[in-house]
Parts: C-alpha cells; sequence; structure tokens
C-alpha cells in the first residue's frame, strides 16, 4: 500500500512569535503543531523573524519573514495614541489590523504566486489574523490558481453584555459600537465565497459567517502539557485556594471576582492570588482594602511563573463577560484546575458540567451574587474531581497536538471530495 504523501501547506500567520502571548502565541504554537502532520513553510510578518529563529527555524527552509513595516508600523503607532492608553481599545487595534494586513497578503503574493500557480502548494491556511472581521484579498486569486484556501480559527465579535456598557466604555471601545460597518470591507464577501473552509473558534463566530460558508467549530486556544500541569502537592482540605489569571481590564472582571471572593476570603475559607497587571490595578488595591480582605496581588508574571501558581490552586476564578476565546481556561483545565467562568461566549463553550462550574450571564450584582453561593458551595475535593476530569478533556481534545491533529483530518477533506459535509473536530457536547 502506498504511503500518502503529507500535504503541502503554505500557512499565513502575520502574528506568529514564540516569545510573546496571546494571538502571537496561538499563532506560532499552531504552525508548529501542524508541522508535525503536514509540510508547512510559515509565512510571518518581519517583526517576528528574531524570535523564531532563535527558536531554531530556519530561514528560507521552514519560515518565510516578510517586511511590510512600512504600512504597519505607522498605522499601529496611530492606533496606539488613539487607544486611549495601555490594556485598553482592543477594537482600535482591530481597526488599524484591518487597514494593514492587505500589505502582508500582498507581500505573499508576490513572493510565493508564480509557486502558488506553479502548483507547488496544496493548501493556504491563515492562521492569524484572527479575527473574522478582516478580509483576505489572496482568497479570489487562490481560487483562480485552483488552490485551497482555509480559514482560522477565526474569533471575535463577540456582543458587548447590555448590562455591561459601563465596561464596555471603560475600554474606550468606542469602535465596538460600529462594529457592523466591517460586513462592508471591501473584498469581505470575496473571501468567504471563495474560501474552502472556515474554523471558527467559537459558535458566535460561526453564526456570523455568510450563507453558504463551510465553517466548523475549532476553539482556537489550547495547552502545552509539558508548561501546564498540576501540582501533586496540592492539599485536599484546608481552605479553598482560587487563582485569577489575566489583564486587569473591566471586561475580565477582576473586581466581581474579589467582591464573590470577599467573605471567604475574611472568613478564612478562601485564599486569592490575583496573576496579572493593567488599569484596574490600583482600583483593585482600593477594593480589597476597603473590603478588609488581602488577596495576593502578584502583578504580571513571566508565562512559567504564572503556570507554577496556577498549578497550585483549586479554582480559576475567572468572571469574564466578553471573552472570545479563553485562553487561561484552558491552561486552568490543563493544570487540572476547576474553572469558575461565566456562561457566555469562548469560556462558556469550553466548561461543560462535570469539567467546571459555570454561572449565568447576568447584571453585575446578581453575577456576584452567583459567583459567590458557587464559591461557598465548593470544597476542595470536589474541585479536584472537577479540575482532573478537565484535563482528561484537554489530553483528549485541546493539546496543540490534538487540534493539528483535527486540522489533519479537515485537510483530507478540503483535499478531496468537497460534496460532502467536512467532518467536525470535536463532539458536539464537548
Amino acid at each position: 500500500m502506498t504511503r500518502r504523501r503529507r500535504p503541502r501547506i503554505l500557512l499565513l500567520a502575520e502574528a506568529a512569535n514564540p516569545e510573546w502571548v496571546s494571538v502571537p502565541l496561538v499563532g506560532w504554537s499552531l504552525a508548529r503543531a501542524l508541522a508535525a502532520v503536514a509540510d508547512v513553510h510559515l509565512v510571518t510578518q518581519i517583526r517576528n523573524r528574531d524570535a523564531i529563529l532563535r527558536a531554531g527555524l530556519v530561514e528560507g527552509r521552514d519560515v518565510t519573514a516578510l517586511d511590510t513595516e512600512a504600512v504597519t508600523a505607522p498605522l499601529w503607532r496611530l492606533a496606539e495614541r488613539l487607544r486611549g492608553g495601555e490594556g485598553r481599545g482592543w477594537t482600535t487595534l482591530q481597526a488599524a489590523a484591518a487597514l494593514a494586513y492587505p500589505a502582508f497578503e500582498r507581500a505573499v503574493w508576490r513572493r510565493f504566486g508564480p509557486s502558488l500557480r506553479a502548483g507547488e502548494w496544496d493548501i493556504v491556511h491563515r492562521v492569524t489574523p484572527l479575527s473574522p472581521t478582516i478580509p483576505s484579498p489572496i482568497a479570489p486569486r487562490l481560487a483562480r490558481a485552483g488552490v485551497p484556501f482555509v480559514l482560522g480559527p477565526l474569533n471575535g465579535g463577540v456582543p458587548w453584555p447590555r448590562a455591561f456598557d459601563a465596561a464596555r466604555r471603560a475600554e474606550r471601545e468606542w469602535l465596538s459600537y460600529l462594529r457592523g460597518a466591517a460586513r462592508l470591507l471591501p473584498g469581505r464577501r470575496a473571501t468567504y465565497r471563495t474560501a474552502a473552509l472556515v474554523l471558527a473558534g467559537s459558535r458566535h463566530t460561526a453564526s456570523e459567517m455568510p450563507r453558504g460558508t463551510r465553517t466548523v467549530w475549532l476553539p482556537e486556544n489550547a495547552a502545552d502539557p509539558a508548561r501546564f500541569a498540576p501540582d501533586p502537592s496540592r492539599p485536599e482540605g484546608g481552605p479553598l485556594r482560587a487563582v485569577f489569571l489575566g489583564r486587569l481590564v473591566p471586561y475580565k472582571g477582576p473586581d466581581m471576582a474579589l467582591e464573590a471572593a470577599a467573605p471567604l476570603l475574611a472568613a478564612g475559607r478562601l485564599t486569592l492570588d490575583i496573576v496579572g497587571d493593567g488599569p484596574l490595578m490600583p482600583a483593585l488595591r482600593a477594593q480589597a482594602a476597603a473590603l478588609g480582605v488581602a488577596p495576593a496581588f502578584h502583578g504580571w508574571l513571566p508565562q512559567e511563573e504564572a503556570a507554577r501558581i496556577l498549578s497550585r490552586a483549586h479554582l480559576l476564578l475567572f468572571p469574564s463577560i466578553r471573552e472570545f476565546g479563553g485562553g487561561a481556561v484552558v491552561e486552568a483545565m490543563a493544570s487540572a484546575v476547576c474553572p469558575l467562568v461565566v456562561d457566555y461566549a469562548g469560556p462558556g463553550e469550553l466548561v461543560a458540567p462535570g469539567r467546571g462550574l459555570k454561572v449565568p450571564l447576568a447584571p453585575r450584582a446578581p453575577l456576584v451574587a452567583a459567583l459567590r453561593a458557587r464559591l461557598e458551595a465548593l470544597t476542595p475535593p470536589e474541585a479536584l474531581r472537577l479540575g482532573h476530569a478537565a484535563r482528561a478533556h484537554v489530553a483528549a481534545h485541546l493539546t496543540w497536538e490534538a487540534k493539528a491533529r483535527q486540522i489533519a483530518a479537515l485537510y483530507e477533506w478540503v483535499l478531496g471530495d468537497r460534496r460532502a459535509a467536512p467532518p467536525e473536530p470535536l463532539p458536539e457536547a464537548a
């Protein structure tokens, strides 16, 4: 029996960096995982080049870094001035990215157009940007060349809950009120009309795809088991150990976590580590003093140190009210730490009965009360049981290696008979 040739994938990840976090780390991690199941050549932006070469990739053979700084840098500087401060104005940054990104794909086509037209690549897969609002001008060109185009996982655009409009304003998310205008961006319709397959990182994003788009649900976040594992010395008795992990910004709800936990902190029934930094840090310290409690404020920490603190916890207390993916939730689950989240968007899709806890999305006061009730009812042994179930789920479905296998199956479908429905990478109840 002849062994099937591995697919040749031109992987576009404008943001892919092993030394950064968030979207660049997703781009890098997925690119490296896919290299185990396909012949991958990574195409990225020049700002990532040095870090990627330090990680061991060889320029020309494994990676090509394209210089679009003449367009990208001025737009990024403008967005930084307009966003209203570090940690705010995410939509402003996305708008800048949408304006800058076409220059990257034009550079891709100049460099790889001849080899694409010559049939040297089986699939072009755009991993980043993750935003579904940013078109890919390369898509119709690939369709004419007969090269299938895959996008994603895409994620974003989760509506702001009406009860948290004050948080929206505090985040300086003025442009989010106009997000619907992104549907009018030139090239958006052609991008989805010509794409062979779209991977949607959330059910909401899948629901926003134009009619007729072949879409499957595949969360963009995953965990590296070598980085995230439980601490075997965690006690089963004593106070419940909780941790908040994330940027200290209004939509992530660290103030709600602190308020919900305050009575248990005061009674010695719970400890709380707050790992992260951001514009809310002074207000959170003042809130803790007013409540008469003393959580451990760690500020920003290197990922290894943050993972160590997470591994000692029983519970991730993460009441974000507008989280697209939920990377911190996946990391907690991989560490056998029970997640307690709001049942909305990414975290609500990752956490299911038996492997974590959810509270319904509600206005602030009832949401805090629901969080507090969950904390009061939870014991360390029960948290450990749920955490180990969560870790088993991550091992089966949400490691980077598992994600690469899921995408490899989708590559087979793209290169096969597309009249059938694409395989679902995750079970419906996942």
